[in-house]
């Protein structure tokens, strides 16, 4: 019994770094992110599967008390839109996270999704390393090629000018608001707001369903993606609670 109560100690630290680890990224328009919530993990919408991961999507999963903070009219949180940050708020409170597409097979699934659902974008946890601490990267350079990283995990991208290794394509769009290849920061030269996150749009500039950045603040609807540190950390810190 005490060497498992001492293996459990292990990887609640274990998790608890990693989790600390996502808790130093800073997000969009400087707030905190949201940490998991035991009752929401256990409880957590399971709409869907794909390679050992439950996902799920707002939209579907709309009911009163769904969203951390919902209008006093019912009407006004259906359908609803999020930032970026409140987007991977709402996914972190339940174990886990905006979804990171990390292959070709989960980005088809994705896609495929959108288009099933004749949806007009998503957001995902895709994130620009544009804020303190990124600067000195020097593997990061030039940003807006190698700077982009999965911040639901914590993992790089490959640089933006390239197809993915073992991918068959390009998931970043040719074209955008400037008629350039994705990213390309086109909202800054209009309001000096920089496009550090990433949203799956789709066929908007006429381009099918593909990648974009996008700047935080814009609202969209999001999918999530069960988080193995946030699953982790909670299974490590609430023995016995069902996952």
């Amino acid at each position: 019994m005490r060497l498992i109560l001492v293996l459990a100690a292990l990887v609640a630290a274990a998790a608890a770094d990693k989790l600390q680890q996502q808790q130093q990224q800073k997000p969009a328009q400087g707030k905190l992110l949201s940490l998991p919530e035991p009752a929401l993990c256990a409880s957590r919408p399971k709409q869907w599967q794909f390679g050992g991961h439950n996902y799920f999507f707002s939209w579907d999963q709309e009911r009163p008390g769904f969203y951390e903070e919902e209008s006093q009219n019912p009407q006004e949180n259906i359908g609803k839109k999020v930032n970026w940050l409140i987007s991977r708020n709402e996914c972190r409170r339940r174990c886990m996270d905006a979804v990171s597409i990390e292959s070709e097979a989960e980005n088809d699934m994705i896609l495929e999704f959108v288009k099933s659902r004749n949806l007009q974008y998503i957001w995902t946890s895709g994130r620009l390393c544009d804020f303190t601490g990124c600067e000195s990267r020097q593997d990061l350079k030039p940003l807006n090629i190698n700077g982009w990283f999965w911040s639901g995990t914590n993992t790089k991208m490959a640089p933006t000018n390239k197809i993915p290794p073992g991918w068959s394509y390009q998931p970043w769009s040719q074209t955008g608001h400037t008629g350039v290849p994705q990213p390309d920061n086109a909202e800054f030269d209009i309001n000096q707001t920089s496009e550090s996150c990433l949203g799956v749009l789709n066929n908007i500039y006429k381009d099918g369903i593909k990648w974009h950045d996008i700047a935080c603040y814009h609202p969209k609807p999001f999918v999530c993606e069960d988080s193995d540190v946030l699953l982790e950390y909670v299974r490590a810190t609430n023995p016995g609670l069902q996952l």
